[in-house]
């Protein structure tokens, strides 16, 4: 055998070895996230941090929660060597009483394919009331907003619309929104601070879908640890109108055909 085809023999046995190793791997900051006790009625949201501990990108394909109660959310770009992603997971506690513990499995093309990852907690009564000493209510985080209110002015039915809300921590310790509670249940949340600092704001942004017709007035309940205030009350005002697409067709013998 010549040194040639040593040398080539030996070329693709190295680089057979480093394909083996050319992956990327995620490594969650936790793998299971406890609520605690959380009133009835509440949508109980937590982003698990996943950062990529290999040295090739990782794709998150699909997180594929256990039951229906618990919609994810998760960083669909590819998660770079050494980058950060995120995964949400809103666990909706309406009707659900007692204790409870879901399991999500996250799929990816990383070297370990499939992860499963929980959340858990205690669904409780819808008024949750609880004693605090003088020092416990001075030393709380405090949610202030500028304003209580949105106005969407028309949207059609169905139509998502997202109102920003900027909000203040004026209190002593970091504040978290934890979830919200809304009678129709069309209403969605993300903040942009997993918890906002002393001092610091923050954008809460509630996306609405209307499903009824006219005038409306949602009332959205968000649910912090502020002990002071722990439930600060939002309103979302919107007209709304059935769909226009299909207004902008004329019929012409049998068949629609669009206006022009």
């Amino acid at each position: 055998m010549t040194k040639k085809l040593y040398f080539l023999m030996a070329l693709c046995l190295v680089m057979a070895g480093f394909n083996a190793s050319a992956q990327g791997e995620l490594q969650f900051e936790k793998e299971t996230h406890d609520f605690g006790r959380v009133a009835e009625g509440v949508q109980a949201s937590y982003e698990f941090q996943v950062k990529n501990v290999g040295n090739q990108p990782v794709v998150i394909a699909n997180v594929q929660p256990s039951c229906g109660c618990t919609t994810p959310d998760w960083t669909k770009d590819p998660i770079l060597p050494g980058k950060t992603g995120v995964i949400k997971a809103v666990y909706n506690s309406t009707g659900r009483p007692g204790p409870f513990h879901k399991a999500i499995t996250v799929t990816s093309n990383a070297a370990t394919p499939t992860k499963t990852i929980f959340i858990k907690g205690e669904v409780g009564p819808k008024d949750v009331k609880t004693s605090y000493t003088p020092e416990q209510k001075a030393a709380s985080p405090r949610l202030a907003v500028g304003t209580t209110s949105y106005n969407f002015g028309k949207l059609e039915k169905g139509q998502k619309a997202v109102a920003k809300f900027t909000v203040k921590n004026t209190g002593r310790e970091d504040l978290v929104i934890t979830g919200i509670k809304s009678a129709c249940n069309c209403v969605s949340f993300k903040v942009s601070e997993a918890a906002i600092k002393p001092g610091q704001q923050g954008i809460l942004e509630l996306t609405y879908a209307p499903a009824m017709l006219r005038e409306q007035n949602e009332v959205v309940t968000v649910i912090s640890n502020d002990i002071i205030m722990p439930d600060l009350k939002l309103t979302l005002k919107a007209t709304v109108v059935e769909t226009l697409a299909s207004k902008n067709m004329l019929r012409e013998g049998a068949q629609p055909v669009p206006f022009r």
